[in-house]
């Protein structure tokens, strides 16, 4: 972020710069979590809505971590307030049905994971999900994570070696020539 020269002090950079920056890797989180693109477009705008709020009082650091925390922090908040209202809706999947012509989304989605992982990706529980797509997806060290999530690495070690295991699970249709892998060694 921006720094003045002669004192070195931290200045807010502008919202524009904020937007132009980062829109493109909050909205990509956003739609690794949810798996749709309109809870990610809601997410997306949710978080910039939070940083234009908070800017003014951010302290330096990672700027790049606290958007992480911030969408991910709003993704389990959606999923927890979802688990307390009941949804009679057309099925998630309805979404990934092809239409005639591919939508943005849909070219994203072609081009970046296949739907099978995904939908892998969708089943496992938010707490994996996450640990998994900022580690395995945006490439967060493990030490980012919990610093991200609040919790502490042993846990974020457990959360993602689970996701993995039921990912592997979940897509071991996909490499039929290979035999399951019961439990890992050390690492």
């Amino acid at each position: 972020m921006a720094h003045a020269a002669a004192t070195d002090v931290w200045v807010a950079p502008t919202w524009e710069q904020v937007v132009r920056d980062h829109s493109a890797r909050v909205y990509r989180l956003a739609y690794r979590l949810s798996g749709n693109a309109h809870d990610a477009e809601d997410l997306t705008q949710e978080t910039f809505v939070r940083v234009f709020r908070s800017l003014a009082s951010f302290s330096p650091g990672t700027f790049e971590g606290w958007l992480h925390r911030i969408t991910t922090n709003l993704f389990l908040d959606m999923v927890r307030r979802r688990q307390r209202i009941r949804f009679d809706a057309l099925p998630e999947d309805t979404e990934r049905l092809p239409g005639s012509a591919p939508s943005p989304e849909q070219v994203y989605t072609d081009t970046h994971l296949d739907p099978q992982v995904q939908a892998a990706l969708d089943a496992l529980s938010p707490e994996f999900r996450v640990a998994v797509v900022l580690c395995d997806i945006e490439g967060l060290t493990y030490e980012e994570i919990a610093a991200t999530l609040g919790i502490k690495l042993g846990t974020v070690r457990s959360r993602i070696h689970r996701g993995r295991v039921q990912l592997r699970e979940a897509l071991a249709h996909l490499a039929p020539g290979r035999r399951p892998v019961l439990e890992e060694g050390p690492r």
